[in-house]
């Protein structure tokens, strides 16, 4: 069974120990489960890494508790968004020659921080601190980076949507500055070791 009818999966491998067991690369023809892993804590580990991306593609200008950009173009649009990763994963594909889901697992790897910055409160002065980050945490942060890195291009530049988001993963892929996610891990790890 092949992802989308093009792309087989289960010959890849999560090269990280700490990801292994939170990228979920079963084989699988469309990536939706209709909502089947949302009321039970952790579940989401069994959902497949590219249904976790479109899930993200929902609300991509989301930041934290506001709309950092106005989200309306994508939501509630599953066709929309089906089609658009899709494309997205063609580009790569034609660019890189490799499995387009290959590209994105490794993307994930170079660009998911060790470390992150946290801040509590120790009477009466607030104290920043390095903490590790779970590898759950890990994945969903650079999958919204992605998405949002993509979005904000996708929304100033003549590019589309799916465009946007294969640049921002084949960066992530090559380590590379130009990718939004990759320059805000370097970023949250040199506060963290400043927060040591």
């Amino acid at each position: 069974m092949k992802l989308f009818d093009r792309w087989d999966t289960s010959e890849i491998k999560v090269e990280e120990p700490g990801l292994i067991d939170y990228i979920n690369l079963r084989p699988i023809l469309v990536p939706k489960t209709f909502g089947r892993n949302t009321q039970k804590q952790f579940k989401k580990t069994d959902m497949h890494i590219v249904e976790r991306l479109i899930n993200r593609l929902y609300v991509p200008g989301h930041k934290r508790k506001k709309h950092f950009i106005s989200s309306g173009h994508n939501a509630g649009k599953t066709m929309t968004i089906f089609i658009l990763v899709k494309d997205c994963f063609g580009i790569i594909e034609k660019k890189t020659e490799k499995n387009p889901v290959e590209v994105l697992v490794k993307a994930i790897e170079n660009t998911a921080m060790r470390e992150e910055v946290t801040s509590f409160q120790v009477g009466g002065i607030m104290v920043r601190k390095a903490v590790i980050t779970s590898p759950q945490r890990r994945i969903d942060m650079v999958l919204r980076e992605f998405v949002q890195g993509s979005y904000q291009k996708a929304i100033k530049g003549k590019s589309t949507m799916a465009e946007c988001l294969a640049t921002e993963i084949m960066a992530a892929y090559n380590s590379s500055s130009d990718s939004y996610a990759f320059r805000e891990k370097e970023r949250m790890e040199k506060e963290s070791m400043g927060a040591r």
